[in-house]
């Protein structure tokens, strides 16, 4: 019997049977049919999540690296030899490796509903095995990238003065990388996250927990022993009993100790009425470069909000909100075939069932600008010139990596993105649609095969 304690970490090898089984099924099936004709596949979303005007794109980079490693090992393929699968299928996984080609919009785009965020054009085994492992890594990451960049939007769009205060409240080990790192593709500040910082270059950001200060006879003495300990990053948290009072603690542990107070943080309570008397006490202390952060369930309404209202706050750490985007906790994006060649030629294939129907053919999604603002989205077939900048570029050719970015560029592509938004799109309150369109030749593709 398998260890029922395992903390579920995959390995390389384990994350290739991170595939829904129909996915084996459908493979095996192909396979003995001698099907494995070029095909196109597609990841796009139905439908904008709720509370969801637009997403900003995520998990591009890391979904390429794990689809140019998936190999079916041994210990793999004996298991798959459980499921009744034929000798000659496993023998196929046992050669496999992905070598067809990927399109995407790059890390930081925004995206609408209907557009294709990722296209593969591969053999169909290949294609469908790709299923799982690429709605897992997209829909996940853009969905922490979207509320990241709405949390950086309310901060006045000053994503460096948001931290990911997140891990402890995400759903597991694998999720509070990922969130650190689509918070940082979004453009925010930090993490608390230290093996995230580590792994992906971030800064680490944490100041003390209301443990430390009451493990001590006196917030005085919990003060005055912190200062010491961390000169250079002398940040208290004030809240412990009375914030005010704790406030003015912090001074006086500043005095004492002869160190500056880098600043303090308040976790509960009125954040704009504390926040405002704690700035006038620090100024009149001599304080002024003293920062003041403030945390305790924020999100972008609440921030925005405090924003509005002039309160003086410098840094934002936001945890559980982001973490699980508790208000529109899923991206339900989808991945269907939606081409195959066919001797010659390629056939558009689309579903046609209520609510779920899909355009044929392989597509491209070109944005138009106007004084660098967005005006309208024209999703096409793939083989258009259409006006505009299109927006899914080459990411992996033959299976090999093509798209390889820094997180510096990834943040910049983001902060251009938000920018260009229009501003009915940036700010709270109702808002319109973004204008996104067929192509003639697209309409015409559909109409022609619904009819035919």
């Amino acid at each position: 019997m398998a260890d029922a304690n395992d903390p579920g970490l995959l390995t390389p090898a384990e994350t290739s049977l991170l595939i829904d089984r129909y996915e084996i099924t459908m493979a095996a099936s192909y396979h003995r049919l001698a099907r494995n004709e070029p095909s196109v596949f597609e990841l796009f979303v139905r439908t904008l999540p709720p509370h969801r005007d637009w997403l900003v794109v995520c998990g591009l980079g890391p979904t390429l690296r794990l689809v140019s490693e998936m190999r079916f090992a041994e210990p793999e393929r004996e298991y798959l030899s459980t499921l009744g699968l034929s000798e000659e299928f496993l023998a196929y996984l046992g050669d496999f490796r992905f070598r067809g080609d990927i399109e995407a919009m790059p890390e930081g785009t925004i995206a609408f509903a209907d557009e294709p965020l990722v296209r593969v054009t591969a053999p169909l085994i290949e294609a469908q095995l790709l299923e799982t492992l690429l709605l897992n890594q997209i829909n996940f990451q853009t969905m922490i990238a979207t509320k990241a960049a709405r949390v950086a939007l309310a901060a006045h769009g000053k994503g460096e003065s948001v931290v990911d205060f997140s891990p402890r409240r995400d759903h597991g080990v694998d999720a509070a990388m990922k969130v650190a790192r689509a918070s940082a593709v979004a453009g925010l500040g930090g993490t608390s996250n230290v093996a995230a910082a580590m792994r992906y270059g971030l800064r680490p950001v944490g100041t003390m927990a209301h443990s430390y200060v009451l493990s001590f006879e006196s917030e005085e003495e919990a003060f005055e022993a912190f200062m010491r300990d961390n000169p250079e990053d002398a940040l208290l948290l004030v809240d412990t009993y009375d914030t005010l009072e704790g406030v003015r603690r912090a001074i006086e542990a500043s005095r004492r100790t002869a160190i500056p107070l880098t600043g303090i943080r308040i976790d509960s309570g009125d954040l704009e009425h504390l926040a405002r008397e704690a700035r006038r006490l620090l100024d009149e202390a001599g304080q002024a470069d003293a920062v003041i952060v403030a945390s305790g369930d924020l999100e972008e309404h609440r921030i925005a909000e405090l924003c509005r209202a002039g309160a003086p706050i410098d840094l934002w750490g936001v945890g559980t909100e982001l973490g699980t985007s508790r208000d529109s906790p899923v991206v339900n994006g989808v991945y269907k075939i939606v081409a195959e060649l066919s001797g010659e030629a390629w056939r558009g294939v689309a579903k046609r069932s209520e609510g779920k129907a899909t355009l044929p053919g392989a597509k491209q999604v070109f944005r138009r600008f106007e004084d660098g603002v967005m005006v309208e989205d024209i999703v096409g077939r793939a083989e258009e010139q259409l006006d505009g900048e299109p927006l899914l570029v080459p990411a992996m050719r033959k299976g090999e990596i093509t798209h390889a970015e820094t997180l510096g560029e990834m943040r910049e592509r983001t902060r251009r993105s938000l920018d260009s938004l229009p501003p009915a799109l940036r700010n709270a309150g109702e808002k319109p649609s973004y204008p996104v369109r067929h192509s003639d030749a697209l309409t015409e593709a559909a109409r022609s095969l619904a009819t035919g």
